[in-house]
């Protein structure tokens, strides 16, 4: 019944059908369940709790006679008194010279409009001839495409409650709706388009967004099962006592969140499923040896190993610690771009006959012409940098390998798994003992001789600093002179004994990696760029991060760049240059000073910026809800997360009969094959 056409709606005719269809309602389902966006409220409130310039309703008792005044062109302006409670309130009316004729003395009246406190007078929008009980108090307001009036889809959506009302099946069992206080589904739609009260209105969204987000919960758990099970993994038996004498080896204890993500990603290297999970860590929480113990688990199972990252610096640094870390316990190789020829080849000969052990490199790794023996284990380094198909390409390389994605972006966990859905999330959100934490200053622009002096201290103990000047997207030309011009302000200022070196977009790759090899080696002693210093660069060298224009970054993108110092033992210093106008970009400066933990700044960021700029535009993971906001109604989220994952395990979606409904629909939306909700 509810999936007719919403032209089985008395009142809806081929026109308003037409109009609606391209609105997206095609069923009666649809229109049943396209909510209003908001409520225009003409609840009477008394006069003592109407808040200065409030929309209200208030209703009285004409008093005298309404007086008419003209000014412009056929302008007017009606003012007459009202006598409400013990208040004489002044009610003014624009271009309704009619209304003059209709108001008189001792009529009761009710009108809504903007209230001015400090005069007791209300400008009037719309008015109505006796008290307010002969109208809805609550009224609906939806968006509509232009050849649909308000009156009309109100009317329509009423007339589709009264008739098709009883057909809505209820989803949810009634120990939750016990459990969490929700109204039933039927009467939560009756609230959500005409509410008796904003009481009732809030109770039918909390209803509906735990709704919206167990389903969307259920699919995702359902889909990834789906996949898991349809992917056979390798099972892989590693050698337990390697593995125990190879994490006694490192000359430190693991904190126990590296122990926990250690722990999951060696029960799904052991398992029949493939792999497929998003470690998260803060910069410098671990993640690397996490990574190292995972690879070495799958090579003492006899398979290969690949480490993908973004760059070729990136590559090489990993390459030359994972050699301090294993030594000649296993064989590594380093493919990047710039290996070429005959050195090209033996290492691709190494690859295919298994006579390395893991392979490190860029997305060279992904070529047709590499060919591995038996790819077990892949891990992929700042997963965000890589195409999706670039990612599927090295998955399909092996035989199903185990795919572990690494990211140093910290996004709260409920949401990294929404974002993210088709995977298992770890997080690594402890710093291991004895790190120090970078100290963050914010200055203003009167203060660039103070830091410029700090920044030469620094130097001549003999350390390094970065000094970063903001993308301003719209101008490719500004961006450079911007940092071209800071670039020769440094030199200036600091000549001849301190050299500065300058990075920025239009620099090809070879000659960007050409930069921060120099940098590396301390041959400048300042790098001033334009771009984003490369994730997960290591330079430990390096102690001072000065960021001009600070407030033009997010929270995250700051701790970002901030997790660029404080990679050595000295203490690292993180100065913001800013002199923000707005309230936003005053309140990121003190939680940047205040604040180290990445995982705490990206839910204050979220709070700050929403979903769609924190993800960036681009990042289609984000699912739109109707009525559920990911950030706002963030414990629902984590609820419905939880609440999926056990009715899932328990059977309970798959057996009980109350919960039918609910199966029916998930079912029917992602053409789930019948043997996951069997």
């Amino acid at each position: 019944m509810l999936h007719s056409s919403v032209d089985h709606v008395n009142g809806v005719g081929d026109k308003m059908a037409e109009t609606l269809q391209e609105m997206g309602i095609h069923s009666i389902e649809d229109l049943l369940f396209y909510f209003p966006f908001r409520h225009d409220s003409y609840e009477v409130k008394p006069i003592t709790e109407i808040e200065h310039e409030e929309k209200a309703t208030i209703e009285g008792i004409v008093v005298g006679e309404p007086s008419l005044s003209y000014y412009g062109k056929k302008k007017s302006r009606l003012t007459f008194t009202l006598q409400v409670e013990q208040f004489a309130i002044k009610a003014v009316m624009f271009n309704r010279a009619f209304a003059k004729k209709q108001l008189r003395d001792g009529d009761v009246v009710t009108v809504t409009g903007k209230w001015d406190q400090h005069r007791l007078q209300i400008t009037v929008t719309q008015y109505k001839k006796g008290e307010a009980k002969s109208q809805e108090p609550i009224q609906p307001v939806y968006s509509l495409k232009e050849d649909l009036n308000l009156a009309k889809m109100r009317k329509v959506v009423k007339q589709a409650l009264e008739d098709f009302g009883e057909h809505v099946p209820e989803i949810l069992t009634k120990d939750m709706l016990l459990q969490y206080k929700l109204p039933n589904r039927l009467n939560a739609l009756w609230q959500m388009h005409y509410p008796d009260s904003r009481e009732l209105l809030k109770h039918a969204k909390r209803r509906f967004i735990y709704e919206e987000f167990l389903i969307f919960q259920l699919k995702m758990q359902l889909l990834r099962k789906l996949k898991r099970e349809a992917t056979e993994g390798n099972a892989q038996q590693y050698d337990k006592n390697r593995l125990t004498s190879f994490i006694q080896s490192f000359p430190f204890e693991f904190t126990s969140a590296q122990k926990t993500a250690l722990n999951e990603i060696l029960i799904d290297l052991k398992s029949p499923y493939r792999m497929n999970r998003l470690l998260q860590g803060d910069v410098g929480s671990g993640k690397t040896a996490v990574a190292a113990v995972a690879l070495y688990a799958s090579i003492t199972a006899n398979k290969q190993g690949a480490l993908m990252v973004p760059t070729e610096i990136l590559a090489e640094q990993h390459y030359e610690s994972f050699i301090d870390m294993f030594g000649d316990a296993i064989r590594i190789t380093l493919l990047t771009g710039s290996v070429k020829g005959k050195k090209r080849e033996a290492i691709l000969e190494k690859v295919r006959n298994h006579e390395t052990d893991l392979l490190i490199g860029t997305h060279a790794l992904i070529q047709d012409e590499v060919d591995f023996n038996d790819l077990g284990f892949v891990i992929v380094d700042e997963q965000h940098r890589f195409g999706v198909k670039q990612r599927r390409t090295l998955r399909d390389k092996g035989l199903n390998p185990d795919v572990l994605f690494m990211t140093a972006t910290p996004i709260p966990r409920t949401l990294a798994i929404t974002a993210f859905g088709d995977m298992d999330v770890s997080v690594i959100d402890e710093m291991p003992a004895g790190r120090k934490a970078v100290e963050t200053h914010w200055a203003k622009g009167n203060m660039m001789e103070r830091v410029l002096q700090f920044v030469k201290k620094e130097i001549e103990q003999g350390y390094q600093a970065y000094v970063i000047c903001p993308l301003i997207e719209e101008s490719d030309k500004l961006d450079i002179q911007n940092a071209v011009d800071v670039h020769n302000q440094l030199a200036a200022f600091y000549e001849p004994d301190i050299q500065v070196g300058l990075m920025h977009g239009r620099l090809h790759n070879d000659e960007k990696e050409e930069v921060m090899q120099a940098f590396v080696r301390n041959d400048f002693q300042i790098l001033v760029s334009t771009t984003v210093v490369e994730v997960g660069v290591n330079v430990p060298n390096a102690t001072v991060m000065v960021i001009y224009d600070a407030e033009r970054f997010g929270l995250s993108q700051l701790h970002q760049l901030r997790g660029r110092v404080g990679r050595g033992h000295a203490q690292s210093y993180c100065i913001l240059l800013a002199d923000p106008k707005g309230d936003v970009g005053k309140e990121r400066m003190r939680i940047m000073t205040e604040t180290t933990d990445g995982f705490e700044l990206s839910e204050q960021d979220l709070k700050l910026r929403g979903p769609g700029d924190f993800f960036g535009k681009k990042q289609s993971g984000v699912p739109e809800f109707k009525v559920g906001d990911m950030v706002h109604d963030y414990r629902a989220l984590e609820t419905a997360r939880k609440d999926a994952q056990t009715l899932i395990a328990s059977r309970q979606l798959q057996e009980d009969d109350e919960l039918r409904p609910l199966k029916d629909i998930i079912a029917n939306d992602i053409h789930l094959q019948g043997e996951v909700l069997d």
